[in-house]
Protein backbone atom coordinates (compact mmCIF):
# COMPACT_ATOMS: atom_id res chain seq x y z
CA UNK A 1 0.00 0.00 0.00
CA UNK A 2 1.02 3.82 -0.82
CA UNK A 3 -0.43 6.67 1.04
CA UNK A 4 0.47 9.53 -1.17
CA UNK A 5 0.51 12.98 -1.31
CA UNK A 6 0.46 13.46 2.15
CA UNK A 7 1.12 16.07 4.65
CA UNK A 8 3.46 14.14 6.71
CA UNK A 9 3.79 14.49 10.52
CA UNK A 10 6.52 12.35 11.85
CA UNK A 11 6.89 13.82 15.09
CA UNK A 12 10.09 13.64 14.69
CA UNK A 13 10.77 17.11 13.55
CA UNK A 14 8.80 19.89 14.08
CA UNK A 15 7.96 20.91 10.83
CA UNK A 16 5.38 18.82 8.97
CA UNK A 17 6.55 17.94 4.85
CA UNK A 18 4.85 16.81 1.51
CA UNK A 19 5.89 12.86 0.73
CA UNK A 20 4.32 9.68 0.10
CA UNK A 21 4.28 5.93 2.72
CA UNK A 22 5.23 2.91 1.23
CA UNK A 23 3.36 0.13 3.51
CA UNK A 24 4.70 -3.54 3.31
CA UNK A 25 4.45 -6.46 5.75
CA UNK A 26 2.38 -4.24 8.32
CA UNK A 27 5.41 -1.98 8.59
CA UNK A 28 6.45 1.37 7.21
CA UNK A 29 8.46 0.39 4.63
CA UNK A 30 9.85 4.25 3.05
CA UNK A 31 9.03 7.56 3.44
CA UNK A 32 9.62 9.77 0.53
CA UNK A 33 8.93 10.15 -3.19
CA UNK A 34 9.15 8.12 -6.62
CA UNK A 35 8.36 4.90 -4.21
CA UNK A 36 7.08 2.70 -7.17
CA UNK A 37 3.33 1.67 -7.92
CA UNK A 38 1.10 -0.20 -6.22
CA UNK A 39 -2.67 -1.76 -6.32
CA UNK A 40 -3.52 -0.12 -3.07
CA UNK A 41 -3.11 3.62 -3.18
CA UNK A 42 -4.53 5.74 -0.69
CA UNK A 43 -4.47 9.94 -2.19
CA UNK A 44 -3.72 11.93 0.74
CA UNK A 45 -3.58 14.99 -1.33
CA UNK A 46 -4.82 17.90 1.11
CA UNK A 47 -4.76 15.33 4.07
CA UNK A 48 -2.27 15.37 7.11
CA UNK A 49 -1.07 12.33 8.11
CA UNK A 50 -0.03 11.42 11.88
CA UNK A 51 1.06 8.02 13.79
CA UNK A 52 -1.35 6.32 15.28
CA UNK A 53 -2.49 8.19 18.88
CA UNK A 54 -1.12 6.39 22.02
CA UNK A 55 -2.61 6.67 25.42
CA UNK A 56 -0.15 5.69 28.29
CA UNK A 57 -2.68 5.16 30.77
CA UNK A 58 -6.06 3.50 30.33
CA UNK A 59 -8.37 0.90 31.09
CA UNK A 60 -9.35 0.11 28.36
CA UNK A 61 -10.59 -3.63 27.71
CA UNK A 62 -10.75 -4.18 31.42
CA UNK A 63 -13.60 -1.61 32.26
CA UNK A 64 -16.70 -2.32 29.76
CA UNK A 65 -18.73 -0.57 27.81
CA UNK A 66 -22.45 -0.25 28.75
CA UNK A 67 -21.98 -2.76 30.92
CA UNK A 68 -22.25 -3.58 34.88
CA UNK A 69 -20.14 -4.85 37.79
CA UNK A 70 -19.84 -8.28 35.53
CA UNK A 71 -17.92 -6.32 32.66
CA UNK A 72 -15.78 -4.80 35.08
CA UNK A 73 -12.41 -6.15 35.65
CA UNK A 74 -10.18 -3.46 36.62
CA UNK A 75 -10.10 -3.58 40.25
CA UNK A 76 -9.34 -6.62 42.77
CA UNK A 77 -11.20 -4.92 46.18
CA UNK A 78 -10.02 -7.75 48.28
CA UNK A 79 -6.35 -6.85 48.93
CA UNK A 80 -4.07 -3.91 48.83
CA UNK A 81 -1.62 -5.10 47.61
CA UNK A 82 -1.75 -7.50 44.18
CA UNK A 83 1.28 -7.07 42.61
CA UNK A 84 1.09 -10.85 41.48
CA UNK A 85 -2.19 -9.55 38.88
CA UNK A 86 -1.35 -9.63 35.29
CA UNK A 87 -3.87 -6.97 33.17
CA UNK A 88 -3.81 -9.42 30.56
CA UNK A 89 -6.14 -11.87 32.33
CA UNK A 90 -8.90 -9.25 32.48
CA UNK A 91 -8.14 -7.95 29.09
CA UNK A 92 -11.19 -7.94 26.73
CA UNK A 93 -10.03 -7.03 23.27
CA UNK A 94 -13.96 -7.84 21.88
CA UNK A 95 -15.18 -5.27 24.07
CA UNK A 96 -17.16 -1.80 22.01
CA UNK A 97 -15.29 0.79 23.37
CA UNK A 98 -12.16 -0.93 21.70
CA UNK A 99 -13.43 -1.13 18.30
CA UNK A 100 -14.21 3.00 18.93
CA UNK A 101 -10.84 3.51 20.41
CA UNK A 102 -9.39 2.15 16.99
CA UNK A 103 -11.73 4.31 14.77
CA UNK A 104 -11.05 7.71 16.73
CA UNK A 105 -6.97 6.58 15.34
CA UNK A 106 -5.83 5.86 18.96
CA UNK A 107 -3.97 2.52 17.77
CA UNK A 108 -1.84 1.72 20.77
CA UNK A 109 -2.77 2.12 24.73
CA UNK A 110 -1.27 0.80 27.86
CA UNK A 111 -4.12 -0.59 29.98
CA UNK A 112 -5.02 -2.04 33.49
CA UNK A 113 -5.85 -2.14 37.02
CA UNK A 114 -7.38 0.65 38.41
CA UNK A 115 -6.45 2.57 41.80
CA UNK A 116 -7.80 1.28 44.61
CA UNK A 117 -4.83 -0.86 45.55
CA UNK A 118 -1.06 0.85 47.17
CA UNK A 119 -0.07 -1.96 44.76
CA UNK A 120 -1.75 -3.60 42.01
CA UNK A 121 -0.14 -5.75 39.84
CA UNK A 122 1.65 -5.19 36.03
CA UNK A 123 -0.29 -3.58 32.53
CA UNK A 124 0.18 -3.94 29.39
CA UNK A 125 0.33 -2.29 26.30
CA UNK A 126 -2.03 -3.24 23.55
CA UNK A 127 -3.09 -2.24 19.54
CA UNK A 128 -6.78 -1.38 19.74
CA UNK A 129 -7.76 -4.85 16.80
CA UNK A 130 -8.40 -8.49 16.61
CA UNK A 131 -10.26 -10.67 19.00
CA UNK A 132 -7.39 -12.19 20.93
CA UNK A 133 -5.32 -10.48 23.72
CA UNK A 134 -2.12 -12.33 23.34
CA UNK A 135 -2.34 -11.00 19.94
CA UNK A 136 -3.20 -7.44 20.74
CA UNK A 137 -0.64 -7.47 23.23
CA UNK A 138 2.57 -5.28 21.91
CA UNK A 139 4.56 -5.24 25.47
CA UNK A 140 3.73 -7.35 28.56
CA UNK A 141 4.38 -6.37 31.33
CA UNK A 142 4.90 -2.42 31.23
CA UNK A 143 4.78 -1.46 34.68
CA UNK A 144 4.25 -2.27 37.80
CA UNK A 145 0.40 -0.10 39.11
CA UNK A 146 0.69 1.30 42.21
CA UNK A 147 -1.12 3.68 44.07
CA UNK A 148 -1.22 6.62 46.60
CA UNK A 149 -4.14 9.43 47.67
CA UNK A 150 -7.40 8.96 48.18
CA UNK A 151 -8.57 5.90 46.41
CA UNK A 152 -6.48 3.20 48.67
CA UNK A 153 -7.40 5.28 51.86
CA UNK A 154 -11.61 4.93 50.41
CA UNK A 155 -11.23 1.61 49.40
CA UNK A 156 -9.75 0.10 52.38
CA UNK A 157 -10.86 2.46 55.23
CA UNK A 158 -12.21 -0.27 57.20
CA UNK A 159 -9.20 -2.74 56.28
CA UNK A 160 -6.69 -0.82 57.76
CA UNK A 161 -5.61 1.71 55.50
CA UNK A 162 -7.45 5.30 56.31
CA UNK A 163 -4.41 7.63 55.85
CA UNK A 164 -1.62 7.94 53.11
CA UNK A 165 1.22 7.19 55.29
CA UNK A 166 0.06 4.08 55.38
CA UNK A 167 -0.65 3.52 51.86
CA UNK A 168 2.87 4.53 51.50
CA UNK A 169 4.10 1.62 54.59
CA UNK A 170 2.05 -0.64 52.65
CA UNK A 171 4.21 -0.02 49.29
CA UNK A 172 7.86 0.01 51.69
CA UNK A 173 6.57 -3.43 53.08
CA UNK A 174 5.98 -5.04 49.77
CA UNK A 175 8.99 -3.99 48.73
CA UNK A 176 11.33 -4.72 52.02
CA UNK A 177 9.51 -8.09 51.43
CA UNK A 178 10.33 -8.65 47.78
CA UNK A 179 14.23 -7.30 48.48
CA UNK A 180 14.59 -9.69 51.18
CA UNK A 181 13.51 -12.77 48.94
CA UNK A 182 15.26 -12.36 46.52
CA UNK A 183 18.60 -11.61 48.36
CA UNK A 184 17.88 -15.08 49.46
CA UNK A 185 17.39 -16.86 46.34
CA UNK A 186 20.45 -15.11 45.01
CA UNK A 187 22.22 -16.40 48.19
CA UNK A 188 20.37 -20.43 47.36
CA UNK A 189 22.54 -20.27 44.07
CA UNK A 190 20.11 -22.69 42.66
CA UNK A 191 20.03 -24.93 45.63
CA UNK A 192 16.73 -25.98 45.89
CA UNK A 193 17.52 -26.54 49.47
CA UNK A 194 18.69 -23.07 50.51
CA UNK A 195 15.87 -21.36 48.38
CA UNK A 196 13.19 -19.67 49.77
CA UNK A 197 9.58 -20.79 50.09
CA UNK A 198 7.96 -19.81 46.96
CA UNK A 199 5.99 -16.11 47.91
CA UNK A 200 3.94 -15.28 44.26
CA UNK A 201 3.81 -11.57 45.04
CA UNK A 202 6.93 -11.04 46.07
CA UNK A 203 8.31 -12.99 42.87
CA UNK A 204 5.62 -10.71 40.68
CA UNK A 205 8.18 -7.63 42.16
CA UNK A 206 11.66 -9.04 41.20
CA UNK A 207 11.18 -7.27 37.41
CA UNK A 208 10.24 -3.96 39.49
CA UNK A 209 13.45 -4.41 41.79
CA UNK A 210 15.95 -5.60 38.91
CA UNK A 211 14.51 -1.78 36.92
CA UNK A 212 13.57 -4.06 34.09
CA UNK A 213 10.00 -2.29 34.67
CA UNK A 214 8.85 0.98 36.47
CA UNK A 215 6.50 1.79 39.01
CA UNK A 216 3.19 3.21 37.36
CA UNK A 217 2.07 5.38 40.64
CA UNK A 218 -1.36 6.74 40.86
CA UNK A 219 -0.51 10.06 42.38
CA UNK A 220 -2.42 13.51 42.28
CA UNK A 221 -1.76 15.81 44.83
CA UNK A 222 1.14 17.21 45.11
CA UNK A 223 2.52 15.78 48.38
CA UNK A 224 1.57 12.16 46.77
CA UNK A 225 3.34 13.09 43.56
CA UNK A 226 6.37 13.68 46.07
CA UNK A 227 5.91 10.98 48.02
CA UNK A 228 5.79 8.65 44.88
CA UNK A 229 9.24 10.03 44.48
CA UNK A 230 10.77 9.41 47.68
CA UNK A 231 9.69 5.58 47.54
CA UNK A 232 10.92 5.43 43.98
CA UNK A 233 14.66 7.35 45.31
CA UNK A 234 14.42 5.35 48.49
CA UNK A 235 14.87 2.16 46.85
CA UNK A 236 16.69 2.85 43.89
CA UNK A 237 13.23 2.09 41.48
CA UNK A 238 12.28 3.30 37.76
CA UNK A 239 8.95 5.27 38.08
CA UNK A 240 6.26 6.73 35.97
CA UNK A 241 4.29 9.43 37.45
CA UNK A 242 0.66 9.00 36.62
CA UNK A 243 -2.37 11.55 36.81
CA UNK A 244 0.38 14.58 38.17
CA UNK A 245 -3.08 16.44 38.45
CA UNK A 246 -1.40 19.34 40.67
CA UNK A 247 1.65 18.93 38.45
CA UNK A 248 1.54 22.60 37.44
CA UNK A 249 1.56 23.83 41.28
CA UNK A 250 5.32 22.11 41.88
CA UNK A 251 6.84 22.00 38.22
CA UNK A 252 9.80 23.39 38.98
CA UNK A 253 10.48 20.49 41.83
CA UNK A 254 9.03 18.04 38.89
CA UNK A 255 11.22 19.59 36.42
CA UNK A 256 14.94 18.69 38.76
CA UNK A 257 13.73 14.99 38.13
CA UNK A 258 13.72 13.05 34.67
CA UNK A 259 10.15 11.06 35.56
CA UNK A 260 8.18 10.48 32.35
CA UNK A 261 4.41 12.33 33.53
CA UNK A 262 1.15 10.86 31.98
CA UNK A 263 -1.30 14.21 32.85
CA UNK A 264 -5.39 13.78 33.29
CA UNK A 265 -7.77 13.28 32.90
CA UNK A 266 -8.92 16.52 32.70
CA UNK A 267 -12.34 17.12 30.70
CA UNK A 268 -14.07 15.78 33.71
CA UNK A 269 -15.49 17.42 37.25
CA UNK A 270 -13.33 17.57 40.12
CA UNK A 271 -15.28 14.61 41.64
CA UNK A 272 -12.87 14.59 44.88
CA UNK A 273 -10.65 16.92 47.03
CA UNK A 274 -7.64 15.58 45.62
CA UNK A 275 -8.20 16.91 42.16
CA UNK A 276 -9.60 20.70 43.16
CA UNK A 277 -6.83 22.13 41.32
CA UNK A 278 -7.72 20.11 37.65
CA UNK A 279 -6.44 22.61 35.05
CA UNK A 280 -6.04 22.14 31.21
CA UNK A 281 -2.99 24.32 31.90
CA UNK A 282 -1.17 21.57 33.14
CA UNK A 283 0.44 19.43 30.58
CA UNK A 284 1.50 22.77 29.09
CA UNK A 285 3.02 24.09 32.15
CA UNK A 286 4.81 21.08 32.89
CA UNK A 287 6.07 20.69 28.81
CA UNK A 288 7.50 24.62 28.75
CA UNK A 289 9.78 23.24 31.79
CA UNK A 290 11.40 20.52 29.90
CA UNK A 291 9.23 17.86 31.66
CA UNK A 292 8.75 14.22 29.25
CA UNK A 293 4.72 15.04 29.20
CA UNK A 294 2.01 12.36 27.56
CA UNK A 295 -1.77 13.32 27.55
CA UNK A 296 -4.10 10.56 28.94
CA UNK A 297 -8.12 9.53 28.96
CA UNK A 298 -7.82 7.04 32.02
CA UNK A 299 -10.94 5.64 29.96
CA UNK A 300 -13.08 4.93 30.35
CA UNK A 301 -13.18 8.40 32.00
CA UNK A 302 -12.89 10.14 29.34
CA UNK A 303 -13.82 7.76 25.73
CA UNK A 304 -10.73 6.50 24.69
CA UNK A 305 -11.63 8.07 20.88
CA UNK A 306 -11.23 11.00 22.78
CA UNK A 307 -7.88 11.78 23.68
CA UNK A 308 -6.64 13.91 20.44
CA UNK A 309 -9.59 16.24 21.87
CA UNK A 310 -7.55 16.26 25.27
CA UNK A 311 -4.70 17.64 23.50
CA UNK A 312 -6.77 20.17 22.00
CA UNK A 313 -7.89 21.78 24.99
CA UNK A 314 -4.08 21.75 26.28
CA UNK A 315 -3.47 23.59 23.02
CA UNK A 316 -6.56 26.38 23.43
CA UNK A 317 -5.57 26.36 27.68
CA UNK A 318 -1.65 27.43 26.41
CA UNK A 319 0.33 24.40 25.67
CA UNK A 320 2.66 24.41 22.31
CA UNK A 321 0.75 22.27 19.22
CA UNK A 322 4.24 20.37 18.55
CA UNK A 323 4.22 19.42 22.31
CA UNK A 324 0.54 18.62 22.38
CA UNK A 325 1.03 16.61 19.58
CA UNK A 326 4.29 14.92 20.98
CA UNK A 327 2.23 13.78 23.85
CA UNK A 328 -0.04 11.66 22.24
CA UNK A 329 2.42 10.11 19.97
CA UNK A 330 6.02 9.67 20.45
CA UNK A 331 5.96 10.47 24.62
CA UNK A 332 3.44 7.92 25.30
CA UNK A 333 5.62 5.22 23.46
CA UNK A 334 8.62 6.36 25.22
CA UNK A 335 6.42 6.50 28.44
CA UNK A 336 5.35 2.69 28.27
CA UNK A 337 8.92 1.63 26.85
CA UNK A 338 7.04 0.64 23.09
CA UNK A 339 9.10 3.29 21.03
CA UNK A 340 10.96 1.36 19.15
CA UNK A 341 7.82 -0.16 17.34
CA UNK A 342 5.33 3.40 17.83
CA UNK A 343 5.27 7.00 18.26
CA UNK A 344 6.81 8.39 14.53
CA UNK A 345 6.48 7.93 11.29
CA UNK A 346 9.57 6.14 9.80
CA UNK A 347 10.97 2.96 8.08
CA UNK A 348 10.96 0.25 9.77
CA UNK A 349 8.03 1.17 12.47
CA UNK A 350 4.73 -0.21 12.74
CA UNK A 351 2.43 1.36 10.37
CA UNK A 352 0.19 2.68 13.02
CA UNK A 353 -0.72 5.70 10.93
CA UNK A 354 -4.18 7.93 11.18
CA UNK A 355 -5.13 10.20 8.52
CA UNK A 356 -7.20 13.47 8.82
CA UNK A 357 -8.76 16.47 6.71
CA UNK A 358 -7.66 19.15 9.23
CA UNK A 359 -5.96 19.50 12.63
CA UNK A 360 -7.05 16.42 15.01
CA UNK A 361 -7.13 19.13 17.68
CA UNK A 362 -10.37 20.65 16.23
CA UNK A 363 -12.23 18.17 14.40
CA UNK A 364 -12.92 14.25 15.90
CA UNK A 365 -15.23 13.52 12.64
CA UNK A 366 -12.52 13.93 9.86
CA UNK A 367 -10.71 10.84 9.81
CA UNK A 368 -10.28 9.57 6.00
CA UNK A 369 -7.89 6.55 7.10
CA UNK A 370 -6.78 4.66 10.40
CA UNK A 371 -4.40 1.75 9.78
CA UNK A 372 -3.22 -0.68 12.76
CA UNK A 373 -0.08 -2.94 11.35
CA UNK A 374 -1.12 -1.64 7.67
CA UNK A 375 -4.74 -3.27 8.36
CA UNK A 376 -7.29 -0.68 7.17
CA UNK A 377 -9.74 0.09 10.15
CA UNK A 378 -13.44 0.52 9.24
Amino acid sequence: MIIKNGLIHDMKTREPYKADILIKDGKIAAIGTDLGDDKDVFDAHGLDVYPGFIDAHSHLGLDGYGIGFEGRDYNEMNDICTPQLRAIDSYNPMDPSVKMAAKGGVTCVATGQGSSNAIGGTWIAVKTKGICADDAVIKDPVAMKCALGENPKRCYKDKGNSARMSTAAVMRNMIFKAKDYLARKEAAAGDPSKMPAFDFKCEAMIPVLNKEIPLKVHAHQANDILTAIRIAREFDLKLTLEHVTEGHLIADKLAETDYMMAVGPSLTNASKVELQYKSWTTPGVLASKGCHVSIITDAPVIPQQYLPLCAGMAVKAGMDEFEALKAITINPAEHIGIADRVGTLEAGKDADIVVYEGSPFENLSAIRLVLIDGERID
